[in-house]
Parts: structure tokens; C-alpha cells; sequence
């Protein structure tokens, strides 16, 4: 079967800094965080922890008021993000029906619509409420995104929704590639969203003890990826989106083009829950790297899955190490998520997108707060300061998840 190659012609996210693309990418290049500190009224136990918020999205300005009443807030950031990548695609919207049978949506996002069932718990246990609403069942199902993002562009491909934890949108990225570079799919919408900021959900990470402490002051660089005073990681909501097409479909209608998407490999560590292995990521990269047909030294940067926590940073590094072996000292890696958190199911698109941006601008982001390596995690050249003006080639994205799930997405620049 011949490979068709896939051209990124649309990217959107919804900024936890609150501004656009361009300057999502700037601001992360500064090294500036969109940590703040989410505080609650809950009784009898409030919220106080680190958290990213996308504080200046209002879904009724975003969407129009009766679309974003029939979605749960992380459809909202989804759809959000994802009529952005739309419009950066310079592709018509086409609602209800049309000749868009081979265009289609893979999105990814862990939670889905929590927060609808939080509130309809709430209105039962706590308001007694004897009947919710009529929209729950649409506004809470995991599928929500997707569904509405095929109504509003016209899409009657496939319209799928991948829940692979912290590897969601990863996951749901490459399965969109596969579709377009087989000839299945034209054009692929793709990406996630999340919002974990619900109150159960939050505790129950914060039963974990992975999540790392802090209050007004101390929240902006809380999350410290890669450092040997590292405490946990920080959870922020989030939607992003890309448009990925057939390459001869772009060129003919004249798009312009961010970047390709070249690889993608999937594996499972099939071992522990929570405690990742370094041999399943090590194969995920090299499945990734032989997709994409690369070798080791053809990779200039890794944006890192990085969480800042103790047991998964050594660990990815590790895998690192092994398989870029003796170019794994002069590997730039980053993780950026210490600037704006980990998304869960958004993060791995929000990654892809900065990894593109990357390569396009030829400029690596930091990671931020890493005033004291860690020894565990040293062997790989970390930035820790914007790095401009580079002479990148291809750059991989790491996405690592609870549960054994590994997902990484190779891409390169034009030049290539």
C-alpha cells in the first residue's frame, strides 16, 4: 500500500495564558508559567492546590450560547480549539450534510464529562433533586466532542474518541495519521481536551500522592520536571486541536503547512497500573522511529512527557538514554509542562502542537524551574532556556500513561 504523506494545516488550543496561538508559543518560550492556585468552597474540605486554568475561555462568547449549552466544558474546550485549527486550515465550515464521507475526527480526552455527573451527584445527594436534566446523558458522554465536531464541519468519516489516560489525545493523533497516510481519510481533525477540576476527581489524584503542594505564591513553579527537589505534578484543563490532510490535498488548494507528521508507535509496559517500565517506552520510540523511517541521530529534540514526578521522570530518561545511546548527550529535551501542566487527555495534543510550532520556528521552549538536575535524570542534553535559531530536523513527542499506555509522535520540518 503506498503512503501518502500527512500535512498539518490547522492547529487551535484554547491558552491557559488567555491569548492565541502565537502567543501560547511565545509565553512558553519565555519560560513563563500559567500556574496559578485553584481555591474552592467546599465543605466541609475545600480545594487549595496548584492547577492551570483556562480562565479566560467563556463558552457562550467562544461557540454562541446554544451550542455551548449542549456541552460539557471539556467539549466546549475541545470544540473551542477545534473551530480554531479549522479556521488556521483555511477550510469552509459545512454543517449537517455534504460530500465530507472520507473526513472524519479522532479526539482524545480522559475524563470526558465528569464534570456533568458531579453536578447531577450534586443535584441529587446534596439538593435532593428527584430528576436531572434531559441533557445529561448527551452533555456527560465521553463522545460529546467528536460528535459535535462532526455536525459543525460536515464530517461523515469515522468520528471516534480514544480514553487512554495521559496518552488520549497521543493515541487519537496517530490513529488520525494512519488513516490519512493510508488513503482512508482526506482530512483529519484531531486532538483533546479535559477538565479535571472537579471535585472528586481532584481528591482522588491528591489520594495518589503524586500531586505536587503549593499555595498563591508558591503555585507558578510548583511543577519541576526533571529536578532533584521535585514534588508531583500539577493538573490543568485544556482543549487542542490539528487538522491533519492528505499532503497532495493540501498543495492543490494551496494551504499553507506548519509541518509532517511522519511517525507514530504504540505500546503497553503490561507490568503496573501507575509505575511505568522503562522497556515498553523504549519500544514505543523505536516502533515510532522505524514508522517514521528515522534513525536515532536524526532527531534534534524530544518534547518529554515530564511530569515532575519522582518515579516517571528517571524512568523516561532512561529510555531515552537507551535508545538514542551515545547521542542521547547532545538530545534536546524539554518538558513543558511546567508551564502549563498536565491536561491529561489534552496534553499530549497541546505537546504535539508545541513540538510542530518547534520545528517550524526552528526554537526549542524550556523547562521551566530546573535550577537542580536530578542525577537519575541527566545523560540528555536538558534546555533550560529558549534555544533559538535551531537547526532542527525532527523532533519527537513522548506521551506516557497510567495503565502501561505509551504513545509517541515523530514529526519534521518542511525542509526535510
Amino acid at each position: 500500500m503506498k503512503r501518502r504523506r500527512v500535512a498539518i494545516t490547522g492547529l487551535g488550543l484554547v491558552s491557559p495564558y488567555g491569548g492565541d496561538l502565537a502567543d501560547f508559543f511565545g509565553r512558553l518560550c519565555a519560560g513563563q508559567s500559567a500556574v496559578g492556585h485553584l481555591q474552592t468552597d467546599d465543605a466541609p474540605r475545600p480545594l487549595s492546590m496548584p492547577f492551570v486554568s483556562c480562565t479566560a475561555f467563556d463558552p457562550d462568547i467562544a461557540l454562541g450560547k446554544p451550542l455551548a449549552g449542549m456541552m460539557d466544558r471539556f467539549a466546549q474546550l475541545g470544540m473551542a480549539a477545534a473551530f480554531d485549527a479549522w479556521n488556521d486550515a483555511g477550510l469552509p465550515r459545512q454543517v449537517g450534510q455534504g460530500m465530507r464521507n472520507d473526513w472524519g475526527v479522532a479526539w482524545g480526552t480522559a475524563l470526558g464529562g465528569t464534570l456533568t455527573y458531579e453536578k447531577g451527584y450534586r443535584e441529587l445527594w446534596q439538593k435532593y433533586r428527584e430528576r436531572l436534566s434531559p441533557l445529561t446523558v448527551v452533555l456527560g458522554m465521553n463522545n460529546g466532542a467528536s460528535a459535535h465536531m462532526s455536525i459543525q464541519f460536515g464530517l461523515g468519516g469515522v468520528s471516534m474518541t480514544h480514553t487512554v489516560a495521559c496518552a488520549s489525545s497521543a493515541i487519537a493523533i496517530g490513529e488520525a495519521f494512519r488513516r490519512v497516510r493510508s488513503g482512508e481519510a482526506t482530512v483529519m481533525l484531531t486532538g483533546g481536551s479535559d477538565v479535571p477540576q472537579t471535585y472528586g476527581v481532584a481528591r482522588a489524584w491528591e489520594a495518589l500522592r503524586v500531586m505536587a503542594p503549593g499555595d498563591a505564591e508558591s503555585s507558578p513553579s510548583a511543577c519541576r520536571p526533571f529536578s532533584r527537589n521535585r514534588n508531583g505534578l500539577v493538573l490543568g484543563e485544556g482543549g487542542a486541536a490539528l487538522v491533519l490532510e492528505d499532503w497532495a490535498h493540501a498543495v492543490a488548494r494551496g494551504a499553507r503547512i506548519h509541518g509532517e507528521i511522519i511517525g507514530y508507535g504504540t505500546t503497553c509496559d503490561h507490568s503496573h497500573l501507575v509505575r511505568p517500565e522503562a522497556a515498553g517506552q523504549i519500544r514505543a520510540i523505536e516502533l515510532t522511529l522505524a514508522d517514521a523511517g528515522l534513525a536515532a541521530s536524526d532527531i534534534d529534540y524530544v518534547n518529554a512527557h515530564g511530569t515532575a514526578t519522582p518515579e516517571g521522570d528517571p524512568v523516561e530518561i532512561s529510555a531515552l538514554k537507551a535508545v538514542f545511546g551515545n547521542n542521547a548527550n547532545r538530545l534536546a529535551v524539554s518538558s513543558t509542562k511546567s508551564m502549563h501542566g498536565h491536561m491529561l487527555g489534552a496534553s499530549a495534543a497541546i505537546e504535539a502542537i508545541i513540538t510542530v510550532l518547534a520545528l517550524r520556528d526552528r526554537a526549542i521552549p524550556p523547562t521551566a524551574h530546573l535550577d537542580a538536575l536530578d542525577p537519575e535524570c541527566s545523560g540528555v542534553d536538558h534546555v533550560t532556556a529558549l534555544r533559538s535559531a535551531q537547526p532542527l530536523r525532527a523532533a519527537l513527542s513522548n506521551s506516557f500513561a497510567f495503565g502501561g499506555s505509551n504513545a509517541v509522535l515523530a514529526f519534521r520540518t518542511l525542509s526535510q
